[in-house]
């Protein structure tokens, strides 16, 4: 099993991994670790692949799996759910609790306070950034945004991310340094979500940004994209926190 760690300074007690394709018992289209049991999968594959990746990472509890919806919708998590609930971040301070984020060329966010009390996953495709998810998933988290570590996951590229007029129009509307995100080819916009997350995050406070360098759509073997196979797996963001020793 092929598992990204966030390369950022977060403290010892919070754990956080990232999957990729690799592992899992999932055939076809979906070949490999697929986590999404809404993408027309076997779901006893499906069920499957979680529990291993609950069987790799020694997870302490069943992990929250959310209902997606490009939303803003901000879960406070108290303890696991057996219905997903509706919504596109969550934020905990329980200990082994561990939270998800699905996505398949969308940006996945984690966040951790810098003393280790609190973390969350946010669901960032380009409606959901725009409308604010990031922002909203800093403020539900109730703590300074200056002590907030943000780690952006693996999302599709800027040289492949092929937009219209009206999502840049969307962006720029709320934020004209939005505007150096996007780049012209061929009459058509390409747009770099790591910097618009980047901008949104670092407008709502928070200073202590990483990841955002890795490209889901021109990697074909390592992760699932939307954009480039239309049906296809999911992979997950995961982040929980342990007991301070």
């Amino acid at each position: 099993m092929d598992l990204i760690q966030p390369e950022w300074p977060a403290p010892a007690n919070v754990q956080a991994f990232f999957t990729t394709r690799s592992g899992g018992v999932s055939q076809g289209i979906y070949q490999g670790l697929n986590l999404g049991i809404h993408v027309g999968d076997d779901p006893a594959l499906v069920m499957q692949n979680r529990q291993l990746l609950a069987q790799q990472l020694a997870l302490p509890a069943a992990p929250i799996w959310l209902d997606q919806v490009h939303g803003t919708e901000v879960l406070r998590a108290e303890a696991p759910v057996i219905t997903p609930p509706q919504a596109d971040a969550a934020t905990t301070t329980q200990i082994g609790l561990p939270l998800t984020v699905m996505t398949a060329d969308c940006l996945p966010v984690l966040f951790c306070d810098k003393s280790g009390t609190v973390v969350a996953t946010a669901h960032a495709g380009w409606r959901g950034l725009c409308a604010g998810v990031l922002e909203k998933t800093i403020q539900a988290m109730h703590v300074a945004p200056s002590d907030l570590l943000a780690w952006i996951g693996p999302a599709i590229g800027p040289s492949a991310f092929e937009v219209g007029d009206e999502v840049k129009a969307a962006f720029v509307a709320h934020d004209p340094h939005a505007n150096a995100a996007f780049v012209a080819k061929n009459d058509k916009w390409f747009a770099d979500l790591f910097m618009l997350a980047r901008q949104r995050i670092s407008v709502a406070g928070v200073t202590a940004i990483y990841g955002g360098n890795q490209c889901t759509f021109s990697d074909a073997k390592r992760f699932y994209s939307y954009r480039r196979d239309g049906q296809t797996g999911r992979m997950a963001g995961l982040i929980w926190l342990t007991i301070k020793s």
